[in-house]
């Protein structure tokens, strides 16, 4: 799948003052990018600075060279970043519409902690209320998981996975700003008891849909607490 070009919101002029750091949200998928799209629309008022989504095509090679290209320079080279989509849940009892906010993310390039993950998590539930948030690593893969290699991935400690927030984060790590703020919010499509194949997968993803549609407060939350002085 080829990459999109961004959307933006959030400008200023020569006369306006300095805006706050941009906010870069990646993902992989057409349907991915319309629920953020949506949800920034509805919710762009509550952004602390410019915010591009910015889909990158599906595995992690193409979500390594679409992020790096994004933050060579210009605007965004400051950009705090958050992979953002839907994930495969590898827990047993999750259900479509959980989300999942990655402590760390695990890759072929090893892990990369993420920033101000109790921070997300408290911005989650007060934007979802009722929706339950998992905590753990987020495993990367450049293939659809199922069956034994599922059960192999939760043996290892990771909660769910998926192709290319591990790339998204490292690649937004090795571009000279090593100090940038980085983040991987999930939602479950597809869990052990609730497999795509199965019916009720129409039900599920339309659930996970309005969940995605709905995160951006949250990820607004989390760039303006960050971006606030520490005492």
């Amino acid at each position: 799948m080829a990459a999109a070009g961004p959307e933006r919101s959030g400008s200023a002029s020569s006369s306006s003052p300095p805006v706050a750091a941009p906010m870069l949200i990646a993902c992989a998928l057409g349907i991915e990018q319309l629920a953020l799209r949506s949800g920034r629309r509805r919710h762009g008022g509550a952004s602390p600075g410019p915010v591009t989504v910015l889909r990158t095509g599906m595995g992690p090679v193409n979500a390594r060279r679409a992020v790096a290209r994004a933050l060579e320079g210009g605007e965004l080279r400051g950009a705090a970043v958050v992979a953002s989509g839907f994930c495969a849940g590898l827990e047993p009892g999750m259900h479509p519409g959980d989300l999942v906010v990655a402590d760390e993310t695990r890759g072929t390039g090893g892990s990369t902690l993420c920033t101000g993950t109790e921070l997300l998590v408290e911005a989650l539930e007060r934007a979802l209320p009722g929706r339950t948030v998992h905590t753990g690593p987020l495993s990367g893969s450049d293939h659809v998981v199922r069956g034994q290699e599922r059960a192999q991935l939760r043996g290892t400690g990771a909660i769910a996975v998926d192709m290319e927030s591990a790339a998204t984060l490292r690649s937004a790590l090795s571009t000279g700003v090593r100090s940038r703020p980085v983040a991987a919010v999930r939602v479950v499509v597809d869990a052990p008891e609730h497999e795509l194949v199965r019916i009720g997968t129409v039900r599920g993803g339309i659930s996970a849909f309005r969940v995605l549609r709905s995160v951006m407060p949250a990820f607004f939350e989390w760039h303006r607490s960050l971006l606030l002085p520490r005492r």
